[in-house]
C-alpha cells in the first residue's frame, strides 16, 4: 500500500469529478474526456439536458479515466508491497489498519449520489484486487460455500481472496495456526442470541491474535425442495439461526421437527437431499442448492446482525479507531469483590468497556475467565496505562488482539 498522502492524491481526480461542483473542476473533467475524443459538457442543466449520445460518450470518457486510474493505483500498491517485503508473500504486507483508513477516507469524501455502503464495497474490491496481483489471500472459514460467514469473509476482503471453506470453527483456527490459511473469520456474537461460547472458548488454547471484525446484517429465508408449508416436517439450520426465528416457527410451523446442524449450508444440503426437510440460510445457499425460497426475511429482530472476528497471527498498529479484546483472570475469582478490584483501572483512566463475558478457566472448578471488549489501541496511551495496571493484578493477562472497528 501507498501512504495516506499519495493515496489522497491518486484518488483526487476522481474525488473532484464526483465531489465537486467548481469551475476548475468541471473544467479539469472536460479537457480529459475532450484528450480522449469525447469533447461533450460535464453536465447539462434542468431546462437544456445533455443528449443520450453525448451522455453515454461523457459515460465512456469517465470509464476510461477510472480505468487508468484504478491501474494507477494498482501499480502504486504493487510498488508500495516491494518496498515494505521484497521477499515475503501477500499477508506480510496485507494491513488491515491501513484498508481501514482508505475506507474511512473513501466516506469522508462521499457526498454522493452512491450511498455509503456502495463506496465502501466498490473501494474495498479495488484493494482486494491490487493486493491479489502477486498471490491471493488465503481466508479460511466456516463452510460450505453459502454460508453467512463466506459472506463476512467477501464483505471484509472482497471477492479476489482465496476463500477455504471448512467443516468446523477448530478447523478455521488450526489452518490459520498451520500456516495454510493467511487468515480465518469466525462468527462471535449475534446482536439477538448473544455470544457463541466455543469460539471463545477456542482463544483459551490459541496464540492466534483477533486482526479485525465484521458486522453483517442477518436476514434469514426458509427453502426447501418443495412448494408450501404444509410440506415440511423438520427444519434444519445451525442452533443459532433456529433461535433467531423461533417466533416465526413457532408462528407458521409449530409441528415441524427443529433439526440443529453444523452451519445453515448444511441444513440447505440436507434440505436438497431429503424429502420433507427446509432449511433456514441466505438466500445465497438456495441459489447455490437450487432450493426453492418459501419465506423471506424470518427472523424475530429486523436489526438482527453478527459480528464475526478476522484471525490472523500478527497484531497490527493503530488505525484511528479501534477496539481491543483482552483474555483476563482474577488471582481469586470467588472472592467478593475481585472483579470489580481486577477492572478498575478501566475506569481510573477514562476507558470505555464495551464488552464483557465469564467462561470456565478449565482450571478449576467454578474457576473463570474473562473476555473484555475496550475502546481504543493498546498502544493509546491510556489504554497503555491501564493495561500495565490490569497486568499486575491479574493472574491471566493476553491482549488477543487491537484491531480496527468495523468501518460499516
Amino acid at each position: 500500500m501507498t501512504t495516506r498522502r499519495r493515496s489522497a492524491r491518486a484518488a483526487a481526480p476522481v474525488a473532484a469529478g464526483a465531489a465537486r461542483t467548481g469551475k476548475a473542476a468541471r473544467a479539469r473533467v472536460a479537457r480529459r474526456a475532450e484528450a480522449q475524443g469525447a469533447n461533450v459538457p460535464v453536465e447539462g442543466t434542468a431546462s437544456s439536458p445533455l443528449p443520450l449520445s453525448e451522455l453515454r460518450a461523457r459515460i465512456d470518457a469517465v470509464d476510461a479515466q477510472l480505468h487508468e486510474l484504478i491501474n494507477q493505483r494498482a501499480r502504486l500498491a504493487q510498488q508500495a508491497g516491494i518496498s515494505k517485503h521484497s521477499d515475503g508473500h501477500t499477508v506480510d504486507f496485507y494491513r488491515p489498519e491501513r484498508e481501514a483508513e482508505v475506507l474511512r477516507l473513501a466516506l469522508a469524501r462521499n457526498r454522493g449520489p452512491l450511498r455509503n455502503e456502495e463506496i465502501v464495497r466498490l473501494f474495498r474490491e479495488i484493494m482486494s484486487a491490487c493486493l491479489a496481483q502477486e498471490e491471493p489471500l488465503k481466508v479460511a472459514f466456516l463452510g460450505p460455500e453459502g454460508t453467512f460467514t463466506q459472506t463476512a469473509v467477501l464483505k471484509h476482503f472482497g471477492h479476489s481472496v482465496r476463500a477455504l471453506a471448512l467443516a468446523t470453527v477448530d478447523e478455521v483456527f488450526q489452518e490459520v495456526e498451520s500456516g495454510t490459511a493467511d487468515f480465518g473469520v469466525v462468527a462471535i456474537e449475534n446482536s439477538s442470541e448473544g455470544t457463541i461460547t466455543h469460539t471463545l472458548d477456542r482463544f483459551l488454547a490459541s496464540a492466534l491474535h483477533i486482526c479485525g471484525e465484521v458486522e453483517l446484517r442477518i436476514h434469514h429465508c426458509l427453502m426447501g425442495r418443495m412448494d408450501s408449508l404444509e410440506r415440511i416436517l423438520r427444519v434444519c439450520s445451525h442452533s443459532q439461526a433456529l433461535a433467531q426465528c423461533r417466533g416465526w416457527l413457532n408462528d407458521h410451523l409449530p409441528e415441524a421437527e427443529r433439526v440443529p446442524v453444523a452451519s445453515n449450508a448444511e441444513g440447505a444440503r440436507r434440505a436438497r437431499d431429503e424429502q420433507g426437510t427446509a432449511a433456514i440460510a441466505g438466500e445465497t445457499a438456495a441459489e447455490v442448492y437450487s432450493l426453492n425460497v418459501l419465506a423471506r426475511q424470518i427472523e424475530d429482530r429486523s436489526d438482527n446482525t453478527t459480528r464475526f472476528l478476522v484471525l490472523g497471527s500478527k497484531l497490527l498498529r493503530p488505525s484511528g479507531a479501534d477496539r481491543t479484546t483482552l483474555l483476563l483472570s482474577a488471582r481469586d475469582t470467588q472472592s467478593p469483590g475481585s472483579l470489580q478490584r481486577l477492572l478498575e483501572p478501566l475506569a481510573r483512566f477514562g476507558i470505555s468497556m464495551s464488552r464483557i463475558e465469564s467462561r470456565p478457566s478449565r482450571r478449576a472448578k467454578w474457576d473463570y475467565v474473562f473476555f473484555v471488549d475496550i475502546d481504543g489501541h493498546a498502544q493509546d496511551a491510556n489504554v497503555r496505562k491501564a493495561l500495565d495496571a490490569l497486568k499486575r493484578r491479574a493472574s491471566l493477562f493476553r491482549v488477543l488482539g487491537s484491531y480496527p472497528r468495523a468501518v460499516i
